[in-house]
């Protein structure tokens, strides 16, 4: 027997009847589905909705392993010998790639078209354990038809890139993992005494740098790209004496690049990629260059006297100049070697490696004369150059003394 009558009834004190309640609630579970939570900014969902798109939800994916796993890898001998611990690279890259594609199944699941704003992180957790952790943005298109993409950009890098004739394919990484060795320090340090560039040094950063670039492009080309755009590279801590050097980018595809060899490569942002397209250019190759010096133990005994008074300590001065010209002369032989035309957005990076050593980085994007690409857009939006600001800021562990930054890392 039928508990519930079939007919509306009054409900109490106003007249209401369930099918109008039932209505508001049908409408109320229609705005909860259509909801989104997205980690678009507003500046994103206008530029992207110029060319098509709209937000869906953020979404993640993960994968957690034992950090006893990671130390035993850590500890072996390869870390005397220094260079690339294959072992530890192989398992970042397998966490890293696991963290992706649950978060690319999570997409799909979505009906979403794509992924952007897409982030590689690990973490450690309290537990004794490291997370690999993915994030992205979903996005569908009103009137999309092509294979489900990732991309690594802002909403804002990729509405200039779609302008530029560079679509999207895949979120593509490389990375290596390395330690410079006990070996190598101490040939280091006896050459320290003397100062000028540590060739094992330089050596071995322009192989991981240009190893992790190496797989970034095989990587693009398996899938389908014939370019890489929008690159951001780190040097991240990984356990006692290892660093990881990840380079990561969005694998495209730009229909008068033809068919490639090895994909171009840049690390140019969205508009810098556009105003260089519009003037008739397009990227060849991410360049770098890395030289390593020694300040030496003069340098070391001079500075330390002189230090006492003001003035310029003029050894070291010319020991970091030498550096700087050192690898920008690097970068510009292998511009040549390309045969571009330049290398722009050129950035140098100075770090103090301790015991008197310091790194001299210089990364720039080797550009050539192209008169197949062209833009869409006669000119930019100012929505598309606009940069989205930080709002929320964390201090406390830039507050905290050099124990407890190391307990907030743990």
């Amino acid at each position: 027997m039928n508990q519930f009558p079939c007919r509306p009834f009054l409900v109490e004190g106003g007249g209401e009847t369930v099918h109008n309640r039932a209505r508001e609630s049908l409408h109320s579970t229609k705005k909860a589905l259509l909801m989104i939570l997205s980690g678009l900014s507003g500046n994103e969902m206008f530029c992207l909705g110029e060319k098509g798109w709209l937000p869906g939800n953020i979404v993640v994916g993960n994968s957690v392993y034992s950090l006893g796993v990671i130390r035993g890898f850590t500890s072996g001998l390869k870390t005397l010998s220094g260079g690339e611990i294959e072992s530890i690279t192989e398992l970042i890259s397998d966490g890293r790639h696991a963290a992706i594609t649950r978060m690319e199944d999570e997409a799909v699941k979505q009906k979403a078209h794509g992924l952007t704003g897409v982030v590689s992180d690990l973490k450690k957790l309290a537990s004794g354990h490291m997370e690999f952790l993915a994030i992205g943005s979903a996005i569908r298109g009103r009137e999309y038809t092509g294979p489900f993409f990732t991309t690594a950009c802002s909403g804002q890098d990729l509405f200039c890139q779609l302008d530029s004739g560079y679509e999207p394919r895949h979120f593509v990484m490389g990375n290596v993992a390395y330690a410079l060795g006990l070996g190598r320090g101490l040939l280091g340090a006896l050459r320290g005494f003397t100062g000028g560039e540590v060739k094992e040094y330089s050596d071995m950063y322009n192989h991981t740098r240009h190893l992790a670039l190496t797989r970034l492009e095989r990587e693009a080309a398996e899938r389908g790209a014939n370019s890489v755009v929008d690159i951001q590279t780190q040097i991240i801590p990984f356990g006692p004496g290892v660093r990881e050097m990840l380079m990561v980018g969005t694998a495209s595809h730009n229909p008068v690049l033809g068919d490639l060899k090895r994909p171009v490569t840049s690390e140019l942002t969205g508009e810098e990629l556009w105003n260089l397209t519009k003037m008739g250019y397009s990227p060849v190759r991410l360049v770098l260059g890395t030289s390593v010096y020694a300040l030496g133990f003069a340098g070391g005994v001079a500075s330390f006297f002189q230090s006492f008074a003001r003035g310029e300590i003029t050894q070291i001065t010319e020991l970091i100049y030498e550096a700087r010209r050192n690898c920008l002369a690097h970068i510009r032989q292998e511009a040549e070697d390309l045969g571009a035309d330049g290398v722009i957005g050129i950035k140098v990076h100075i770090y103090e490696l301790g015991s008197g050593f310091v790194e001299i980085l210089a990364v720039g994007t080797a550009i050539r004369k192209n008169p197949d690409v062209s833009v869409v857009s006669s000119q930019l939006m100012p929505q598309a150059i606009i940069r989205d600001r930080d709002t929320f800021f964390d201090l406390t562990h830039a507050a905290a003394g050099p124990q407890e930054r190391e307990l907030n890392r743990k």
